[in-house]
């Protein structure tokens, strides 16, 4: 990959010149949402199993009414053999017995409806589960059939074709390849699975496939869903020839190695006025991933969603891909309407590289006239009241363990407080995970016994894996499960800390976490600052970020000021809305800490 430069280079903006332009006041709805995640099965239990399901989810809607969401994103609840949470799919058509049923689907986005949210669900293209009917009929049809083509199944190498068709590992640990007994009992050909031994890949090239999605597509618009979060949106084309691969594999591996923005590249070099990107491969790109055919199978995809009219059914991308000018091919006109911004959730507790970030990813972005879609937490990383409590120096771990450097909770809570107030701040959609409204930290000391993660298992136990930011729900401190649901046994344990964390402690306390969320959520909703244009505040330094959000045609001002250094920050004169904590004596902003204020109207 070379040397890398600085990753964290300066913005090149200079402070009162427009960074992103605002947005129209009647933008699409999904340009400025702020989407929650839901994670079924750590949500709510309505039949006390042990595991949330359907109708658990449909009781609690209300709280996000009142919490001052858009939509809801819920993660997988199809009928799978659940060998990754959900993410092995059989039926994409049906719901897991677990989880309830169609009925339950069908009424849990009538009532999200009712209540003003929309409804997204996952969509997993890139692989089925091997208890799909469709890999079952490919294993016992042989090779060379019809059947086969559907997957990704090849010859292995070596003396009787005994040795992998390739050297690709799995994201999740081990080979990517396994073999299959053929129906005459013989050791027969290698099926490719980037993730699970349980998760087959698709083969994208394959015309039934790309038309079995665009009927599961318009299924679920049929039903009244407002649009889909797509699983490995870079991963279904690979590259021709299936080549050896001697770099990493996994979703963000070259983040520690290049810093958030790919190759140490500076903002000037990942952005022009013509749109231009750098050619593919430019950042050392695995040949599984962000393959330029990708872009056929979406611009397909968003036919589908269009003709059904406004207002608009939505896909968003799970795209870790570099540099960001890459993400922005995903949002084109014709294509997705978001990309998470990873970059944003990977940057260091660091002024210089959050700006960098920042700017970079609007800047390119605006290129394609797309809006950026800010996240910090969801289900595959450590939650970030957890992840920004750890050395800001080192990479961002895959899981902690009891035994591992433990985050400083009370730090952790104070940035990721400040981080969010940030994050809302920005022009733009965002992504909340389930929970971070309560400032819910990791589970950190989860007995290895508890673990279900493949990663966890596949690994032996050298990768800790996600389980310990699935963990479900506090609702209620003195019920059973934390109000979970009326078992006392949910399917992962809650650690201590989450009963003073519960929803029914926080509720109406000034100062909570929740209320916290609350009232950014308002804010930015009544005034619509998603909507809003960006310019660097002269406040802006190595330590500082502050910056100017103003909607279209002028009037309010917000200015949001972030302290990630060591001395107080003097704010500016003007209203002061928001503080995600409380400011000194002198009103000087804390470190660690953002204020939200309001300009006076000139």
């Amino acid at each position: 990959m070379g040397a890398v430069s600085d990753p964290t280079p300066q913005t090149v903006t200079a402070p009162g010149a427009i960074v992103h332009r605002a947005d129209s006041p009647d933008a699409p709805w999904w340009r400025d949402a702020v989407i929650y995640q839901i994670y079924p099965r750590s949500w709510a239990d309505s039949d006390g199993d042990g595991v949330g399901d359907l109708p658990g989810i449909t009781a609690r809607l209300p709280y996000l009414r009142d919490l001052g969401v858009e939509a809801v994103w819920l993660s997988p609840f199809y009928v799978s053999p659940m060998r990754d949470a959900g993410y092995d799919v059989t039926d994409y058509r049906n719901v897991d017995p677990c989880f309830g049923t169609l009925d339950d689907a069908d009424s849990l986005v009538d009532t999200a409806h009712h209540l003003g949210l929309k409804v997204l669900v996952d969509l997993v293209p890139n692989h089925t589960s091997t208890e799909h009917e469709w890999f079952r009929a490919a294993v016992a049809a042989g090779p060379g059939s019809p059947e086969r083509d559907r997957y990704i199944f090849r010859d292995g190498r070596g003396p009787g074709g005994g040795e992998p068709p390739n050297n690709w590992p799995s994201v999740f640990g081990g080979p990517g390849w396994t073999r299959v007994t053929e129906p005459d009992g013989t050791a027969g050909q290698w099926y490719l699975h980037i993730f699970d031994v349980s998760q087959p890949d698709l083969n994208w090239h394959h015309p039934e496939v790309r038309e079995e999605f665009h009927d599961i597509l318009r299924f679920w618009c049929d039903r009244g869903v407002d649009g889909f979060r797509v699983d490995v949106a870079h991963g279904l084309i690979k590259r021709d020839g299936l080549p050896d691969w001697h770099g990493a594999v996994g979703l963000y591996d070259e983040i520690d190695e290049t810093g958030p923005l790919g190759v140490g590249r500076d903002v000037e070099d990942l952005w022009s006025p013509d749109g231009d990107v750098l050619p593919h491969g430019a950042t050392g790109e695995a040949p599984m991933w962000d393959q330029d055919g990708v872009h056929e199978i979406y611009r397909g995809w968003r036919k589908v969603l269009d003709s059904y009219g406004e207002p608009d059914r939505i896909l968003c991308a799970e795209a870790w891909v570099k540099p960001v000018q890459r993400v922005a091919r995903y949002v084109r006109g014709d294509e997705m309407h978001q990309a998470f911004n990873f970059d944003f959730l990977d940057a260091h507790w660091d002024a210089r590289q959050l700006r960098t970030v920042i700017e970079a990813s609007l800047r390119s972005n605006d290129v394609v006239d797309a809006p950026t879609t800010w996240v910090l937490s969801n289900h595959d990383v450590i939650r970030h009241a957890s992840r920004l409590g750890l050395d800001q120096s080192r990479p961002r771990p895959n899981g902690i363990r009891a035994d591992d450097p433990q985050p400083d909770a009370v730090l952790g809570l104070r940035r990721a407080r400040a981080a969010t107030a940030l994050m809302l701040a920005l022009p733009g959609g965002a992504y909340l995970y389930q929970g971070e409204e309560l400032g819910l930290p990791e589970h950190t000391t989860m007995p290895d016994g508890y673990r279900q993660d493949p990663t966890f298992h596949r690994t032996k136990g050298q990768v800790t894996g996600r389980d310990g930011c699935r963990v479900p729900m506090p609702w209620v401190k003195d019920a059973p499960s934390l109000g979970f649901g009326p078992g006392g046994s949910p399917w992962l344990p809650q650690p201590e800390g989450y009963a003073d964390l519960a929803v029914d402690q926080q509720e109406g306390v000034e100062g909570s976490t929740l209320e916290l969320y609350r009232a950014l959520l308002h804010y930015r909703r009544t005034h619509r600052i998603g909507h809003g244009s960006l310019t660097w505040d002269a406040l802006s330094s190595d330590t500082v970020i502050a910056l100017r959000n103003t909607p279209e045609g002028g009037g309010l001002t917000l200015v949001a000021v972030t302290n990630l250094g060591a001395e107080p920050v003097r704010l500016p004169d003007g209203e002061l809305v928001i503080s995600s904590g409380p400011l000194a004596d002198d009103g000087a902003l804390p470190s660690d800490t953002t204020a939200w204020v309001r300009l006076p109207v000139t």
